[in-house]
């Protein structure tokens, strides 16, 4: 037992990289809240070390990798109907010389964009710019949750937060007053998002694997006090698809064993994120108004005064209206938000497994990561640290982190058994008060949907229906007001 402990430190040793440490600091925080500087290190060392030591060498004796383990995410294992969209088909396909709106980006934003203009749009032709596949970003790179977005409590917090930093103009109760309307209008419009999702998979037929049993999120034992406030508000307010529940309700629903209540969302679902995606593309490209190029970069977006002139790799479209969609990438192509948009990694594996405990089609989040199960395994992830704005979108996730998540599968859930074949990382944005952006990024006609904390399927549907409505000019409810959606809260630089 010696020489394995002795290997398996060694083996985690050397496979320490950058990110690593950066997430080092992101795990002290989030473990060891309300410690000084000095004590969170330290009881962070302590619990590493233990971790080494004893915890992990423990997980030999029932979990394996695979030779190679694949940096392919479970959901994009089934080929992308997309992948060299339209060139598999028209090998001497030219971009079109002008359109009415360019999508750049699709995952879960640029594929409601095309799916919305396809159903809404009378004339005008819209088209997708995809630098690789459709879904290949973090809406194929996640958890599987169609989330009903961040509960109220959570976004007032945060808000609140961002504004005590910001607002020293106004009195501690107008800006605990401002962040009440942000949290009501986010939570409108993500219980909106989740019924349009519903009915949208419903009405179309999309085979995407939804199921809706909610999501279960284990409270630290440290915060049981904020759940209760945050249930407490979620009744006052009347957004109450947040609610607690009791240790053995957790375990009946979810096969997670907590020390104490968790936070429950009643209207989450789980379901195939990449699937969804595809099929949107699919209904979108029925009809003559939308087109997709993937496999397409776009380089700079230059605004010409009455048109934009996107620049690709393939070259240049002008377009009356443009919608970015990049998320995470944003700051590549626009650098004056670099600190607006913040790209947040993210990472998680997949492996054949009897699940233990583990419950299938409902969303699962412990204290220190999140979980899932189908019929073959499951998967399971953590992780939410900041990385450089060049580095969003890229593959690299953390060994170390994959060996600690094992421990935490064998403690919530008895786990017997398991083989990791896939191990992926994403980026997500966030931006300085965790509330999405959806609206204009300029004065004029380049919108974007983005800066969605880890929720993008909280927001992106009716976010991307808000947008097209806007640009068509049609009528409905705005679930999206300037006031506490726009990018202007920020102020941002001005483009050139």
């Amino acid at each position: 037992m010696l020489l394995v402990r002795l290997r398996t430190v060694l083996e985690l040793v050397l496979g320490l990289r950058r990110h690593d440490i950066r997430a080092a600091r992101t795990f002290m925080a989030s473990f060891f809240p309300g410690r000084n500087p000095l004590a969170r290190l330290i009881s962070f060392m302590r619990w590493a070390l233990d971790l080494m030591w004893r915890q992990i060498p423990a997980t030999n004796a029932w979990a394996s990798f695979a030779s190679p383990v694949s940096r392919t995410p479970i959901w994009l294992r089934d080929k992308d109907p997309f992948e060299n969209h339209p060139f598999d088909t028209r090998p001497s396909a030219c971009l079109p010389e002008q359109v009415e709106v360019v999508v750049i980006g699709a995952g879960m934003a640029g594929s409601a964009a095309a799916y919305h203009w396809a159903k809404n749009a009378a004339a005008g032709q819209m088209l997708v710019l995809e630098m690789n596949g459709v879904a290949s970003g973090s809406a194929g790179r996640n958890e599987g949750l169609v989330v009903m977005g961040r509960y109220y409590y959570y976004v007032h917090h945060t808000v609140l937060a961002h504004l005590d930093r910001t607002r020293s103009d106004l009195s501690a109760a107008q800006r605990d007053g401002l962040a009440h309307e942000y949290a009501a209008a986010y939570a409108k419009s993500a219980y909106a998002n989740a019924e349009m999702i519903a009915e949208t998979i419903d009405r179309e037929g999309i085979e995407c694997g939804y199921v809706r049993k909610g999501w279960v999120q284990a409270a630290n034992p440290d915060a049981l006090e904020r759940l209760d406030a945050s249930t407490r508000m979620a009744r006052e307010t009347g957004f109450t698809d947040w609610m607690k529940i009791t240790k053995e309700e957790s375990f009946e629903k979810s096969g997670m064993r907590t020390s104490g209540p968790s936070g429950f969302s009643i209207g989450a679902a789980c379901w195939h994120p990449a699937k969804w995606c595809w099929s949107l593309m699919r209904i979108a490209l029925r009809s003559r108004r939308v087109e997709l190029f993937t496999r397409t970069p776009v380089r700079r977006v230059e605004d010409l005064g009455e048109s934009y002139a996107v620049h690709t790799d393939r070259g240049v479209v002008h377009a009356r209206y443009v919608i970015n969609a990049t998320e995470s990438q944003t700051p590549w192509l626009f650098p004056e938000f670099h600190d607006i948009i913040r790209p947040m990694q993210t990472q998680a594996a997949w492996g054949e497994s009897d699940g233990g405990t583990m419950q299938p089609g409902i969303g699962i989040s412990g204290d220190r990561a999140f979980f899932g199960r189908d019929e073959r395994g499951v998967i399971f992830g953590s992780d939410a640290t900041r990385v450089p704005d060049h580095e969003a979108g890229n593959n690299q996730p953390s060994r170390f982190i994959t060996r600690f998540l094992l421990t935490e599968l064998k403690r919530q859930f008895s786990v017997s058994g398991i083989r990791v074949s896939n191990e992926w990382s994403g980026t997500v944005s966030y931006t300085p008060d965790e509330f999405p952006i959806v609206g204009l990024m300029d004065e004029k006609r380049l919108y974007m949907i983005g800066g969605m904390a880890g929720s993008g399927s909280g927001v992106s549907f009716n976010g991307a229906h808000h947008v097209v409505k806007a640009i068509l000019g049609l009528d409905g409810p705005d679930y999206y007001p300037e006031r506490f959606f726009s990018a202007k809260r920020f102020r941002p630089a001005r483009r050139p």
